[in-house]
């Protein structure tokens, strides 16, 4: 069963880019995975929603992106982190990072790249609340360039769901 965001989000996927549900493409554990039109030798890149509650007195965006990193260790093994960058600002925060793995997708092995947004967030309907909303980008390493100006398109409209309408990714869309 898919997860849900722990506050809904908007945003708008980039043209050709279809929503799947999570648990037929293999991804359980997030709350939303849009798929490219085009795959590349069998893998299909692809765009995952996910996200928490979030102490910023308890743990910090890298302490969090440490943990992907170390989770994503743990199911595929070898992982790089290729370089890692805060973004936003002190009231709104986010950070990104870009990994580089090698994976068994589909029975095949895969050089994959992840690009990894971490985005802090309050809740519009009640501002006590405070989330991390994790957007990642998963390629492989040739569909990289040709993918990537869609992630920046993407990542341009996640916003807060402020009740209009739009695409909301809050209950498990």
């Amino acid at each position: 069963m898919p997860t849900t965001l722990p506050i809904p989000i908007q945003f708008v996927l980039p043209e050709g880019w279809r929503p799947a549900p999570p648990d037929e493409v293999g991804a359980p554990d997030v709350a939303f995975i849009a798929l490219h039109p085009e795959p590349d030798a069998g893998f299909t890149a692809n765009i995952t929603i996910d996200g928490d509650f979030w102490t910023a007195e308890e743990e910090t965006l890298a302490d969090i992106a440490d943990g992907s990193v170390e989770r994503l260790r743990r199911s595929v093994g070898a992982v790089e982190v290729a370089g890692r960058r805060s973004l936003g600002s002190e009231d709104s925060p986010g950070l990104a990072q870009r990994l580089t793995l090698t994976a068994v997708v589909g029975g095949v092995q895969r050089e994959l790249v992840q690009s990894q947004v971490y985005l802090a967030m309050q809740d519009v309907a009640d501002p006590r609340k405070r989330v991390v909303i994790r957007l990642i980008l998963t390629v492989t390493a040739a569909q990289e360039e040709a993918v990537r100006a869609d992630f920046q398109e993407f990542l341009r409209s996640v916003a807060p769901d402020s009740g209009t309408p739009g695409t909301d990714a809050g209950g498990g869309a």
